[in-house]
């Protein structure tokens, strides 16, 4: 057994370290779920005392990294999956692969080895091969061997179970993909496993699935809002999804033709939500005006045509409903202007607010084509960098905005436009990335900020101190930082005015 846990590892460490440092890292921190009282003193204790040590700085590296070595020789699984959050930390990655097999070798159905099992299950194409490559998953990692009161514990299968539903919605098997989300058992991420299956079969065009599904997601997280189960992170990550699930129940009501009760969630979605959402108040307005209530329709329009967020289509349907509601169209071309005039001054304060002046790490990387490019060659220059990667689907969202800016500035010897792909995950990277922005038809420069093989980090990226990605960057002629992007929200418009005032703020605070 030992050896076949071990002969799985070597043929996955590429395809799965990722998942695995993912699965052991970024799921406690990014949910940090709540764990009972059973945990370890001495662990827990061992938490504490690295925590102190690694927040003073400059850190002792040197004891904390004697301390992890004590753990790692301990021979004790949990003290030696301790270690892999803080040689993250520390950015010692070399030493998480190693970590890594040394458990798989000692702990043959442990916490690691199931993780990596577990990517066999992902990897098989479709839903049969998945559901039977599961079962004997499961088989061999029963949950009940790793229950000690962590939810993440038994996230890990949900995980895999949605996953398999998902595949058998895709395949439009819906009664073996309503077999396999009915198994989930982790109820703070139902909702969100409950939305995404709701997706696929609206996809598929079978409505009245996706219907029951965005339903029961709806109310799992209406469980959870204003505290209804505590405030824990879990808990407000479940209820974070309420506005959102609600607008998508009323969006399948629509499309079903049930205006007047789409008209009653959508309603809910517009008061659930605290800053202006684009999708909701254009479904809301969709809805009004199927229901002849032009006016309310309007209004709701109009709030996003003031936030500057309106897409050409809002504007079209905004223009018709003034049409409607003032008699004709006089006064609409001044209206709009006056409104223009009204958004831009407002960006203009927010964007003033939030200039920085930092000065921007340097760089040289190698593009598509084997240039390189270096950031001090560029002095003189306001330079926009877009950190992003192939399997990011936010980053590439960005993107049509992103070309019509890069279009907009291509005449412009002043301004350059930098699409640094980072963060890889296969190890054909490059062509990757080569092959979808060709494919897309994308005119942008991209440089590749491949992992150092040494320190397995991706250096320039963590010079930028990104933590997750799209991040962008506006940097100034003199090679300072004056705005950071974390994505844009809207209409494609409304990002490139965003990002072009930008542009023209660093070029005269330069």
């Amino acid at each position: 057994m030992m050896n076949e846990s071990t002969s799985i590892f070597k043929k996955m460490t590429k395809k799965q370290i990722c998942r695995i440092i993912i699965l052991t890292l970024l799921i406690p921190v990014t949910l940090v779920v709540e764990v009972k009282a059973q945990k370890s003193i001495t662990i827990d204790s061992t938490r504490k005392y690295l925590d102190r040590l690694i927040a003073v700085q400059p850190a002792d590296t040197i004891l904390i990294t004697n301390k992890l070595n004590d753990l790692v020789a301990s021979n004790d699984e949990k003290k030696m999956n301790l270690t892999l959050n803080y040689y993250f930390r520390l950015k010692k990655l070399k030493m998480i692969d190693s970590v890594v097999k040394m458990e798989i070798k000692l702990f043959p159905e442990g916490i690691q080895a199931r993780k990596v099992a577990e990517g066999v299950v992902y990897e098989k194409k479709t839903a049969a091969g998945k559901d039977s490559a599961y079962r004997t998953w499961v088989k061999k990692f029963p949950p009940e061997r790793f229950d000690n009161g962590e939810l993440d514990d038994r996230l890990i299968y949900d995980y895999v179970r949605y996953g398999i539903s998902n595949q058998y919605a895709l395949e439009k098997n819906s009664a073996k993909a309503i077999e396999f989300i009915e198994m989930l058992e982790a109820d703070f991420w139902k909702g969100n496993g409950y939305g995404g299956l709701s997706a696929n079969f609206r996809k598929n065009g079978d409505l009245l699935d996706a219907e029951l599904y965005a339903k029961k997601a709806m109310e799992n997280a209406y469980q959870y809002i204003d505290g209804k189960k505590g405030n824990s992170n879990a808990a407000r990550f479940a209820a974070s999804g309420y506005a959102g699930l609600t607008s998508t129940y009323a969006d399948i009501l629509f499309e079903e033709k049930k205006y007047s009760e789409a008209l009653v969630y959508s309603e809910k979605a517009y008061k659930g939500t605290k800053e202006l959402n684009p999708g909701i108040n254009a479904r809301l307005a969709d809805i009004l005006i199927a229901l002849n209530r032009n006016k309310e329709a309007y209004d709701k329009l109009e709030e996003v045509v003031k936030g500057g967020k309106a897409t050409p289509e809002m504007a079209e349907v905004f223009k018709s409903l003034y049409v409607k509601v003032k008699g004709s169209d006089a006064g609409f071309s001044e209206y709009s202007a006056a409104i223009r005039k009204s958004y831009m001054e407002n960006l203009n304060k927010t964007l003033t607010k939030a200039m920085v002046k930092e000065p921007a790490a340097g760089f040289t990387l190698t593009d598509l084509n084997g240039n390189k490019v270096s950031l001090a060659d560029l002095k003189g220059k306001v330079v926009i960098l877009d950190f992003w990667a192939t399997w990011c689907g936010p980053c590439k969202a960005s993107f049509p905005a992103m070309q019509m800016a890069v279009d907009k500035y291509k005449d412009d010897p002043k301004v350059k436009f930098l699409f640094i792909h980072t963060w890889e995950k296969t190890a054909t990277a490059t062509k990757d990335a080569g092959d979808y922005i060709t494919g897309k038809k994308y005119s942008f420069q991209v440089l590749m900020d491949l992992k150092d093989p040494e320190t397995k980090e991706n250096k320039v990226v963590s010079s930028y101190k990104v933590l997750g990605i799209p991040a962008k960057f506006v940097i100034d002629a003199n090679g300072n930082i004056r705005f950071k992007l974390t994505g844009f929200d809207g209409s494609n418009e409304a990002a490139v005015d965003e990002l072009s005032m930008m542009i023209d703020m660093a070029k005269s605070n330069s």
